[in-house]
């Protein structure tokens, strides 16, 4: 710590020597940290809607005949482990709710005589054990039918694989490249102070001390970029709020603040750990050229 002075004058000469690289490095870390951060937004907003999703999956069982008592039935089925909502639907309940679907041609039901709808149970479930909820149900005395909407089910399980392949191979790429670009940086620095660092090395420095600049270099830089891609996140993400709050108020919206909070802890933690990481990934390749 007693030669943190002269690391600091040491790593500003460093990003003064080569200035327009770094500031491209910046710039560049910077615009893909913040596609990062707007993947992540995303992909929470996404993931909120796929829960709301999810908490809709349901299926409904049908009884083999009018039961007298169907809380025997569906007590049974709230003991089964994966379901975690079982509501009793009556047949005039369907009823009311088929002339919701069919609007103005909901006359056509009366025509029947009688009502044509039976009475059946409503079951939410977890998408995960949605093949042992449904050999359970389908073991219940007094249940003959089981409609699963396995296809509908199945389409929500793959939009929450999409979104999480997305977001880890978006975060992978931008990771990969933020090293590539810093061990790069670092590179070009110790080959312009070659000199120097032979001239230290004749002096007993060690590595440690030779190489701390840099490594300062490839953190400053890259955490630098972490704070401009958080503002031009925050900045985004609170006239998005604004704007679809006022126009599309009907899409499910994380809390602003939470979603904001765990962007830029992202942002501002990746960056500094890739810095340091690249720095050190940079000077690992020189040092064995060197050696070599």
């Amino acid at each position: 710590m007693k030669n943190i002075g002269y690391f600091l004058r040491e790593a500003g000469r460093i990003i003064r020597y080569n200035r327009v690289s770094n500031i491209f490095s910046f710039l560049g870390t910077g615009l893909i940290l913040f596609l990062l951060g707007l993947v992540v937004a995303v992909w929470g907003i996404s993931s909120q809607l796929v829960v709301l999703l999810q908490q809709e999956a349901e299926i409904s069982a049908y009884f083999d005949k009018s039961p007298e008592n169907p809380e025997d039935i569906i007590n049974s089925i709230k003991l089964i482990d994966g379901v975690w909502n079982v509501r009793y639907v009556g047949a005039e309940e369907a009823r009311v709710r088929m002339e919701n679907i069919l609007g103005d041609e909901s006359y056509i039901l009366d025509l029947f005589e009688k009502n044509p709808f039976e009475p059946y149970i409503e079951i939410r479930i977890h998408l995960d054990q949605i093949d042992p909820v449904l050999q359970s149900i389908k073991n219940i005395k007094g249940i003959d039918y089981v409609r699963d909407n396995r296809g509908v089910l199945e389409q929500i399980k793959g939009i929450t694989r999409a979104l999480e392949i997305l977001g880890y191979l978006v975060i992978a790429a931008v990771s990969i490249t933020t090293l590539v670009i810093i061990s790069h940086m670092i590179r070009q620095g110790i080959y312009h102070n070659r000199e120097q660092i032979k001239t230290l090395r004749l002096l007993g420095a060690p590595d440690s001390f030779i190489g701390f600049p840099f490594v300062l270099v490839g953190f400053l830089l890259t955490f630098g970029g972490g704070l401009l891609a958080a503002v031009l996140i925050t900045i985004l993400i609170n006239r998005g709020y604004g704007q679809l709050g006022g126009t599309l108020p009907f899409i499910p919206l994380p809390p602003k603040d939470r979603l904001l909070l765990g962007i830029v802890t992202l942002l501002l933690s990746g960056s500094a750990a890739l810095g340091i990481l690249g720095s050190l990934f940079g000077l690992s390749s020189i040092s064995k050229e060197n050696h070599g």
